[in-house]
């Protein structure tokens, strides 16, 4: 069942020292790229990263910084086309749940890494040193950097008791 399904998928932060299967990874990119966007204008572009030493940089994108990054063997940096859409964030971010999601299926643990308002140092932001190790041109904007690998951790399944049911409303506030 779908709700059991999403019940149990939690941010995973520890990875084991293994490398994902090329299949799985294009599984993955696959189900980004089939991700919905407003108007299907899809303004994502998706940069799959494997490399350890570019892990190991992106690690240090901010502060405080994600530095369990430099330990998993894949991340997907999602960025977009700014000016070709104005829900250019809600169809990168729609694209990184699809990419979690299915890393989950395929019995992978993923982490999301926010990126956008974040800061590398006082003088600069994330996602202009992102932008400067990955070589990305100045029209994209990067949203978020989602870290997969195979669980060193594990996590219980979030339980009904604990949703915060009092943010539920229905017809009105």
């Amino acid at each position: 069942m779908l709700f059991d399904f999403l019940k149990s998928r939690r941010s995973i932060r520890k990875y084991q020292n293994k490398e994902i299967e090329q299949e799985k990874i294009a599984l993955i990119l696959k189900s980004a790229l089939q991700s919905p966007s407003s108007r299907s204008i899809r303004p994502w572009h998706f940069i799959a990263v494997t490399d350890t030493i570019l892990l190991q940089k992106l690690s240090l994108c901010r502060e405080p910084g994600p530095r369990f990054l430099a330990e998993a063997p894949f991340a997907i940096v999602v960025i977009a086309e700014k000016e070709a859409s104005d829900v250019w964030i809600e169809d990168a971010s729609i694209a990184s749940t699809f990419i979690q999601l299915t890393a989950h299926d395929l019995d992978l643990g993923s982490c999301w890494i926010q990126v956008r308002e974040r800061f590398h140092t006082e003088q600069e932001s994330a996602e202009e040193y992102i932008r400067k190790v990955l070589e990305i041109p100045e029209q994209y904007c990067v949203e978020c950097i989602i870290a997969i690998g195979y669980p060193a951790e594990e996590k219980k399944p979030y339980e009904e008791d604990t949703l915060l049911y009092q943010k539920l409303h229905y017809n009105k506030f």
